[in-house]
């Protein structure tokens, strides 16, 4: 049976942070029969800064050894009421992660699963891809990942009390 790994960036919804600042996060769902994922299909929410961090993370972890595709550029009016703008800038994501979930270089990055099937933040994704946190990414991942739920950080946090799971680095 020949792999395949399956990667969609949809759903976009506004973020309100407070009365001024809001963003925009992302539905990433990936299905795979590849040996690689913990979970064959998952769905989690990310932010464009959380992309970059991601590439960020890969590039230093590959040490140069492949060039990652670039991101959708930075657009300093991007409009969260602008379709066509936000068309394009899923494309962008889909089109960056289906090149990294297709290298196996970048697939053996704990980063770049922590980042696809857990709901956790950049800080514990950090921590845990470091060790520093009392889960393995494995159980990260088993923990937080969502196949139909979605979880806000609140959620996160009840589901680490309710699991007995914390991370040593907070």
């Amino acid at each position: 049976m020949q792999e395949f790994t399956g990667v969609w960036v949809r759903d976009p919804r506004i973020q309100k942070e407070d009365f001024w600042h809001a963003y925009m996060d992302y539905e990433i769902c990936i299905h795979t029969n590849s040996l690689a994922f913990t979970k064959k299909s998952s769905c989690v929410r990310r932010r464009f800064s959380e992309f970059v961090w991601l590439r960020k993370k890969l590039q230093e972890n590959a040490q140069l050894i492949l060039q990652l595709p670039k991101l959708p550029p930075k657009n300093l009016f991007f409009s969260l009421n602008n379709a066509r703008q936000i068309g394009t800038r899923m494309d962008g994501l889909r089109t960056f992660l289906e090149v990294v979930v297709h290298s196996p270089v970048f697939l053996s990055d704990s980063c770049l699963h922590l980042f696809l099937q857990s709901q956790l933040s950049v800080k514990k994704m950090e921590a845990c891809a470091e060790g520093r946190s009392r889960y393995t990414v494995s159980e990260a991942i088993l923990s937080y990942g969502s196949g139909i739920k979605r979880f806000d950080s609140d959620s996160e946090e009840n589901l680490e009390e309710e699991d007995g799971i914390h991370c040593e680095s907070e």
